[in-house]
């Protein structure tokens, strides 16, 4: 079954796409949650209008996601966190991340983070989504509180 989605869905695409699901799937789940909706002719035709004026701001988002993805991949980031012997009293999560980031004035939103369990002292990567076509990678490092 064709269905348009209205919001991203993780493994399946982004708002405005156009996917095949099977039939339970986009009736039982996605319709009635409001994340698709079914692709008739004039729902095509009405996406297509939509995305062709849409495509300037689309151009200038995307330019914004790239400068953004420049800035968080040259920003030096330290984290704090209490520590004994190089294992860590608790985990660093993608949370921790967006603090971090928004304390230096860069607002992310922690479920575009993807970043493992961190539990000890050390340097690492994470990935955050800012837009269908950029991805950056944060570099940072995780101390012990003195």
């Amino acid at each position: 079954m064709e269905i348009i989605l209205i919001k991203d869905i993780e493994n399946l695409g982004y708002a405005n796409d156009i996917v095949n699901v099977k039939p339970g799937y986009a009736n039982n789940y996605l319709i009635p949650q409001g994340f698709a909706k079914a692709a008739t002719a004039s729902a095509k035709k009405v996406l297509a209008e939509n995305l062709r004026q849409r495509a300037h701001k689309d151009a200038k988002i995307l330019a914004d996601a790239q400068a953004l993805a420049e800035t968080i991949a040259n920003l030096p980031l330290t984290l704090s966190a209490k520590a004994e012997e190089g294992k860590l009293f608790g985990t660093i999560t993608a949370t921790d991340l967006a603090e971090a980031l928004a304390a230096k004035g860069i607002e992310v939103d922690r479920k575009a983070i993807a970043v493992e369990a961190i539990k000890t002292v050390g340097e690492y990567e994470a990935v955050a989504r800012l837009h269908r076509e950029v991805k950056a990678t944060i570099k940072f490092s995780v101390v012990a509180e003195a």
